[in-house]
């Protein structure tokens, strides 16, 4: 038996050889003076490898430590990073923003001169492009000469009305000598000195006469009433006039606008081709902003608790790594971006689910000397230092209230707990 338990010791090697040794009964080894020659013949039979048994039985004691050491660990790590990231609120969801109009022509035309590059710097007042201007030149030139014509009509109107007072003048004085010759007549035909054809005559001139004036008087009020009911007036006040100045004007304005120039400094973009056509409110072409720049953050409705106007800023471009400017939070919308799309969410009707929304934050830059370009719509990463840190105690506050009571307002402005 002994010769077989020695072939499976040098089949198992060294290490089952090392274990079976530790094993072995101590009535398998010869036994001298008692319990001490046990003892160490028992020593003298461990092999010389045996020291390597001593990490099998350490790791139990590792493995229970770990499993309590592991997790007071990882809890620590988390309780640190919650103590030092309540300061800040960040947000990748940011971009440039600047200054952006589309230049729409107000007149139509084919395009007769381009007087801009693509990406070429403009200033204020520059002109862009023109417009074909013949058409509107003529324009005004008849409208120059309506309004002429209207002056001119006018003072005719003015000399016709004297004419008129003149004429019920002159029908009024034949009035009275028709009237004196009919009670001349009728007073010859009372005494039978004249005929009654004599009398009939002169009755008919009266009648004549009296007819004139009410015919002259009709003439004259409707001279008058196309001088507005004054011919003393200024010609500038008559409305006719004030009409046909008008449409002068809406010529000479249009004139004017077959010349578009840029409403502000900034740069050039998608500029149009020399005989393109336009039609009046079409798009033409874009110009950017470059003075003035700032950043539009949209942040998340749960970041916003402590954020405020005023708060400053650390802002980084994508495009300039390791680059930092500084800024301040200039304003916060007062609706969430969902507010002014096309379609608003409708929460009142049908199934509901919970998003959180996000706000707009207008950024200001503070500019520098040295700062590389920044172009409208880069992307950015914001951090806003907003001063506050987290508490033991606001962590508390969170572990120990009750989930899912919320506390419910009472009228007087004050908040009691859900029942």
């Amino acid at each position: 038996m002994n010769a077989e338990a020695a072939r499976k010791r040098e089949s198992a090697g060294p290490r089952a050889g090392a274990l079976q040794s530790v094993v072995t009964p101590a009535s398998a080894a010869p036994v001298a003076d008692g319990g001490a020659g046990s003892a160490a013949s028992t020593v003298g039979a461990l092999p010389a490898d045996a020291t390597g048994l001593e990490p099998y039985s350490r790791r139990p004691r590792l493995r229970r430590r770990l499993l309590v050491a592991g997790p007071l660990i990882v809890a620590l790590a988390g309780l640190l990073l919650w103590f030092n990231t309540g300061r800040y609120a960040g947000t990748e969801d940011a971009y440039v923003k600047a200054d952006k109009v589309t230049i729409s022509a107000q007149v139509a035309g084919p395009i007769a001169a381009v007087g801009v590059r693509e990406n070429q710097r403009v200033r204020a007042g520059d002109e862009l492009f023109r417009i074909d201007e013949r058409p509107y030149r003529i324009a005004l030139a008849g409208a120059e000469a309506e309004l002429a014509a209207v002056a001119t009509e006018l003072d005719s109107i003015k000399a016709s009305l004297r004419q008129k007072n003149e004429e019920l003048r002159l029908a009024h004085t034949n009035r009275d000598f028709a009237a004196r010759e009919f009670e001349r007549q009728s007073e010859l035909a009372r005494k039978k000195l004249n005929s009654g054809a004599a009398v009939d005559e002169v009755r008919y001139k009266l009648d004549v006469a009296l007819q004139q004036i009410s015919v002259t008087e009709q003439a004259r009020a409707q001279h008058l009433s196309r001088l507005n009911g004054n011919p003393e007036l200024p010609l500038e006040q008559y409305p006719a006039y004030q009409a046909a100045r008008a449409s002068r004007d809406a010529a000479a304005l249009d004139l004017e606008r077959t010349v578009v120039r840029a409403p502000f400094a900034g740069i050039a973009s998608k500029t149009p081709q020399r005989g393109q056509y336009v039609a009046t409110g079409s798009a033409v072409m874009s110009v950017v902003g470059a003075d003035e720049v700032w950043i539009e953050a949209n942040y998340m409705e749960t970041d916003l608790t402590h954020v405020r106007v005023g708060q400053p800023v650390s802002v980084e471009i994508d495009s300039y790594p390791g680059r930092q400017w500084r800024g301040t939070v200039q304003s916060i919308s007062q609706a969430t971006g969902a507010e002014f799309s096309v379609l608003p969410p409708q929460n009142a009707s049908g199934n509901w689910v919970k998003i959180t929304q996000r706000i707009p934050l207008r950024i200001a830059i503070e500019p520098r000397t040295d700062d590389p370009p920044l172009r409208a719509g880069m992307t950015a990463t914001v951090a806003i230092d907003t001063g506050d840190r987290h508490t033991l105690k606001a962590l508390l506050g969170r572990i120990g209230g009750p989930v899912g009571e919320h506390p419910a307002a009472v009228p007087d402005g004050s908040v009691n707990s859900a029942p």
